[in-house]
């Protein structure tokens, strides 16, 4: 298999037609290694347009969602990221080379220790992976300038928006199946916040984050 090709693409056919434009962002998806952050048995589809799995009921999303999200997260430099989601560490990964510094919480501990792992194989320093359940909330260390879940929730987490910086975007994936979209936060002032839903997809669950009734009277 020819890595190079693959990659190349991965970029210029599934994820550029899907509005990636962001040339910084494309990059990236070229420098960032993500058939090593895939695990073994499913590297050599790596590229491929699709979930893939990563036990534990988890999975990394298709590439070209993954690109998207990143290019709506708009880091910089001088940002301080929170994942709700880590799992293999490759969303982490490419945040990272865009912020100062990034904190994932993952729930499972071997996805956390493998998110861990593979991040230091990459030599990446400026990512934290902890064990934790994103659905109680953020780390002391907020606020955040960006807040990034990578996996979709049946709502925007009211608990999340809290920690948000002045200007602060979250960004998540928000609905239920069969459509739901792609949701951009952005804290306007104390109590303002101004959202906009530019895209349909759909992704797995986040653990433990609530699922609203859909009981109807």
């Amino acid at each position: 298999m020819n890595l190079e090709q693959a990659r190349f693409n991965m970029i210029e056919q599934q994820i550029r037609p899907w509005d990636v434009a962001d040339t910084d962002v494309l990059q990236l998806l070229s420098v960032v290694k993500r058939e090593d952050f895939v695990p073994l048995a499913y590297r050599a589809l790596a590229f491929a347009d699709m979930e893939i799995p990563l036990g534990h009921g988890q999975c990394m999303l298709a590439p070209r969602v993954e690109a998207r999200l990143l290019q709506d997260a708009a880091v910089h430099k001088h940002e301080k990221v929170l994942e709700i989601g880590a799992g293999s560490g490759y969303m982490a990964a490419l945040l990272a080379h865009r912020a100062q510094r990034v904190i994932s919480l993952e729930i499972d501990p071997e996805l956390a220790q493998m998110a861990r792992a593979k991040l230091q194989k990459a030599g990446i320093h400026n990512a934290e992976v902890r064990q934790f359940d994103g659905a109680k909330g953020a780390p002391a260390e907020g606020p955040f300038d960006v807040i990034m879940l990578s996996g979709s929730v049946a709502e925007v987490p009211p608990a999340l928006l809290a920690h948000l910086k002045p200007g602060g975007r979250l960004v998540a994936i928000v609905g239920n199946e069969p459509v739901m979209r792609a949701t951009i936060v952005t804290r306007c002032g104390e109590t303002e916040f101004k959202t906009s839903q530019p895209w349909d997809t759909v992704a797995p669950r986040l653990l433990n984050f609530p699922e609203p009734s859909h009981f109807q009277f």
